[in-house]
């Protein structure tokens, strides 16, 4: 180093000629030895300086070197201390999504159930629970309501529920509005024991039950007809207490008691062809039953009598027949009578005057049967007939009302049923009284034809025993074969 400064110095100061060469190397020799020491001095104060600021260096250096080794463990544990909150933050998010799912799940169930909760509300409930229910229908809609206040609003639901169900043992009490049977909105107060819901006005004039009408938004009234159940219900309904009535159907059979109608009423149901199908019924009935009490008075003679007037006969005897028969009622002896006027008579001649008497009394006997079976066959038509007028009315009130009220469709329904009802209640008995009496003036026919051939018969008797022998008689067929009339009349 010492070297290198005095060779720097003779380069840069140089020597001019040979002769002042070496006054110019003392004068570079002593600056550069000046320096030189200068250079030693300043290294030597360097030194110093150093050594003097190299302890707390030092120990800064190891201060530091602490600070860093607490910095370096300081961040392993920062470190450790971030990925343990990582995985928690992980973990709360996962727990959070499940319970938001869990959240959404109750949410249903609790929507679900205000819905169910709602169904089963009796409709005069709906006055009482209607603002808490609608509250926690509408909270989900509601957009200014937090998660938390929407959540609230269902549960409040529940916890009523719940009061309903506590107070639907011991009987719950409110106040509300009411429809009467007249349709008067009445104010007063509801009584709810189980199912059954009773009301009483704030006036006491109406008491009873409360249904839900289909056409009616509001709880109607159905009042009891025997006042003392309703003065049962006003007073359980004012006090508290006391004997109520109770209805083990839950209201359907207050239902079939109002179903229930006179005959008047049912038959004001079936309409204007109700009118014909009653005055064919009064006329068909009235017919049969003349005609019944015309044929039982008809006398039928005994056989006893009938006996000895064709013994009578048969022996030519004309006043005793003619005795015989005057004793005879009825038609077969009115027919005997002309018999006898003309016993002496050829047997057709007697044969035609009793089938006109035949045949007067067989008119006489089927007159207005004819009747009974027009009635018969008529009624039936005429409850069709209304079965198409109830129809072509239940539709009109279908294009007025439509389908989705029965109740006013019931009308022309009723109206279609009850004439077919009242057409076969008139056709049915009709033609079984026709029946019936046409074949009892078939009878008393019959008994006329049997005494005529009877009578006949003993009639030629007679004229065998009063005339000699024929050798080759000619042979006497019966009276129902050979005359075609009576035949007919039989």
């Amino acid at each position: 180093m010492k070297y290198l400064v005095i060779l720097l110095s003779l380069f840069v100061l140089g020597a001019p000629a040979g002769a002042q060469t070496s006054s110019g190397f003392s004068e570079a020799s002593t600056e550069v030895q000046r320096r030189l020491e200068e250079s030693v001095a300043e290294l030597a104060r360097l030194r110093s300086e150093l050594a003097e600021q190299k302890i707390p260096l030092a120990q800064r250096l190891a201060d530091l070197e602490l600070q860093l080794s607490a910095a370096r463990e300081e961040y392993q544990s920062t470190t450790r201390l971030l990925d343990s909150r990582s995985l928690d933050l992980a973990n709360l998010g996962t727990q959070i999504k499940t319970r938001r799912e869990e959240l959404s799940y109750i949410s249903n169930l609790l929507a679900e159930y205000i819905r169910n909760f709602e169904s089963r509300l009796h409709i005069a409930e709906l006055q009482r629970y209607g603002p808490v229910v609608d509250a926690a229908t509408l909270a989900p809609e509601n957009t200014n309501l937090s998660e938390a206040e929407i959540f609230a609003a269902q549960v409040k639901v529940l916890n009523t529920s719940l009061d309903r169900l506590v107070e639907a043992g011991s009987g719950a009490k409110f106040d509300g509005n009411a429809v009467d049977s007249e349709g008067v909105v009445k104010a007063g107060t509801f009584v709810l024991v189980g199912h059954t819901v009773l009301f009483r006005s704030a006036d006491g004039k109406v008491a009873g039950l409360v249904e839900h009408r289909s056409n009616s938004e509001q709880p109607t009234v159905v009042p009891f007809a025997d006042p003392v159940l309703a003065a049962q219900v006003a007073q359980v309904v004012q006090s508290g207490a006391g004997t109520m009535p109770f209805d083990p159907t839950m209201g359907d059979a207050q239902k079939i008691a109002e179903t229930e109608e006179t005959l008047l009423e049912h038959i004001q149901k079936g309409g204007p062809v109700m009118i014909p199908i009653l005055l064919m019924a009064a006329a068909a009935l009235t017919v049969a039953l003349a005609k019944w009490i015309g044929l039982v008075l008809v006398r039928i003679p005994r056989r006893k009598q009938l006996e000895e007037l064709y013994a009578a006969v048969a022996r030519g005897d004309e006043p005793a027949a003619l005795d015989r028969a005057k004793s005879l009622s009825g038609p077969v002896g009115e027919m005997l009578r002309a018999g006898v006027a003309q016993m002496r008579a050829p047997r057709e001649l007697i044969e035609e005057v009793m089938y006109e008497t035949v045949l007067t009394t067989k008119l006489r006997l089927q007159r207005f049967l004819p009747f009974v079976a027009i009635c018969a066959a008529s009624a039936p038509l005429l409850g069709l007939l209304g079965t198409v007028t109830g129809i072509i009315n239940t539709f009109k009130l279908l294009t007025v009302f439509g389908s989705g009220d029965v109740k006013s469709l019931s009308g022309g329904i009723s109206e279609a049923l009850i004439t077919t009802e009242f057409g076969l209640i008139v056709a049915i008995p009709s033609l079984l009284l026709h029946s019936f009496l046409s074949r009892k003036a078939s009878g008393i026919v019959a008994r006329m034809d049997t005494a005529a051939v009877a009578f006949a018969n003993a009639a030629s008797k007679r004229e065998v025993t009063q005339r000699e022998p024929d050798p080759e008689p000619e042979e006497q067929a019966p009276l129902h074969r050979g005359s075609p009339k009576m035949a007919r009349a039989t």
